[in-house]
């Protein structure tokens, strides 16, 4: 209730001007030389821990500075105006309002949020919010929000159909194909977002004629040897985890002391980074059966111009993450959109008319092509290509093939978020 009334209360809308350059009290600069501002949202602070979310922010920061380096945008440079919003829904209704009430950006960018309770208020003032994390269900939900990965759903203020969303099972015919898995286990919290997530994750398994095994463990106090046990005794050929990096390094050297030996440890993109070899310091065996997938161009493939592009201009970062060249991505479609309205003046509406138009964005390569197509009815079954990669010590994560090219025609499962 808090945040419907909230949206009511930022109805007014902005004149359609470039009015996202406003000094509070200092002389105004000519438009087409005024700052360009965005905001940035991250839950930096948050129960999940200090640096859980920051990859994205990081990322996007990156690309912006990169970008004003070279003269910005048609000359002018992006501001970028970040808030924390602690992990709480209070906290990121009061990011939302800074930025888009007083701050008067043009748009959000890389937004990752633990509870996006202030989506709805972002929507109502026609915001668009380019390149998020869909960690809940509001890139799902509602207009003028441009999920990193796109969505099929109608976003008319109800998630997805009728309140279900839809995904598919690439990533487990994937490894059934490839590498001849027939037994996996899900490991989550008994937290929501965790335990949808891993809802999903159990029935596209069993739709691929999968056994599977659940494991639930407490969010506060996690007993991860009892897992792994249980892991072993089951005989998985897969581990997948709806778990942040810290459960997942304490599951691993769980399963490393009793014994528990995998095909693949299939982990999700928020744990895809640089720092495996220090965050698993104590499970050499389940270590090196880390594999991740996605929906980007592996941060690692050096070889591919636009990857080139981000770990150069990220150099200054102590580690690197997948997360953080998809924050780098989110920034890249925000300044094309910004670009394409140059002429007529940078404003939300031309931003977001933009990203409604954008269908098969890529990023210069670094994404499988982002769709948005509000489709009345949930698919059946869909075409549907993945990024894969396996952690391997002294390499770092090596890709498994072409992300274009390994796809597969799987059905479409709804579950509730």
């Amino acid at each position: 209730m808090v945040v419907l009334a909230l949206s009511t209360a930022c109805g007014s809308r902005l004149p359609e001007s470039d009015f996202e350059h406003r000094d509070r009290g200092a002389p105004s600069e000519p438009a087409d030389r005024a700052p360009i501002r965005v905001g940035i949202i991250t839950s930096a602070t948050s129960p999940v821990g200090g640096n859980a979310f920051t990859g994205p922010r990081d990322g996007a920061k990156a690309y912006f500075e990169h970008l004003n380096a070279r003269g910005g945008i048609a000359g002018r440079p992006v501001e970028v105006h970040e808030c924390d919003d602690g992990g709480s829904g209070v906290g990121n209704n009061e990011c939302v309002h800074e930025l888009i009430d007083e701050e008067r950006v043009v748009a959000l960018v890389a937004t990752t949020a633990l509870d996006y309770a202030g989506a709805a208020r972002v929507s109502h003032a026609r915001v668009p919010d380019i390149g998020g994390q869909p960690i809940g269900a509001a890139y799902d939900t509602y207009p003028h929000l441009y999920g990193i990965y796109g969505s099929l759903a109608p976003r008319d203020g109800t998630t997805g159909w009728d309140g279900k969303q839809y995904g598919g099972t690439e990533v487990y015919r994937y490894f059934k194909r490839e590498h001849g898995a027939r037994t996996a286990a899900v490991v989550s919290y008994n937290q929501p977002a965790s335990a949808a997530y891993a809802r999903l994750v159990e029935r596209g398994l069993k739709a691929e004629g999968y056994k599977v095994v659940t494991e639930q463990v407490d969010f506060a106090l996690p007993n991860f040897r009892a897992v792994a046990a249980d892991l072993k005794d089951q005989g998985a050929d897969l581990v997948f985890d709806a778990i942040d990096t810290h459960g997942n390094a304490r599951l691993c050297e769980a399963m490393d002391d009793v014994g528990a030996e995998v095909t693949a440890k299939v982990t999700n993109i928020q744990n895809w980074t640089s720092t495996v070899a220090e965050d698993y310091k104590d499970s050499p065996r389940c270590r090196n059966a880390l594999w991740a997938t996605g929906s980007s161009r592996n941060y690692e493939d050096t070889d591919e111009d636009a990857v080139r592009g981000f770990r150069d201009a990220t150099k200054g970062l102590r580690t690197h993450s997948q997360w953080q060249l998809e924050g780098w991505a989110a920034a890249t479609w925000f300044t094309d959109a910004a670009k394409a309205c140059a002429g007529q003046g940078v404003t939300r509406a031309c931003v977001d008319d933009h990203m409604n138009r954008s269908q098969g964005y890529t990023a210069d390569g670094l994404l499988i092509p982002v769709r948005f197509e509000r489709l009345p009815e949930p698919p059946e079954s869909r075409r549907t290509c993945l990024s894969v990669a396996r952690w391997e010590d002294g390499r770092g994560w090596i890709s498994q093939g072409d992300m274009n090219t390994t796809c597969f025609d799987v059905p479409q499962l709804s579950y509730q978020p």
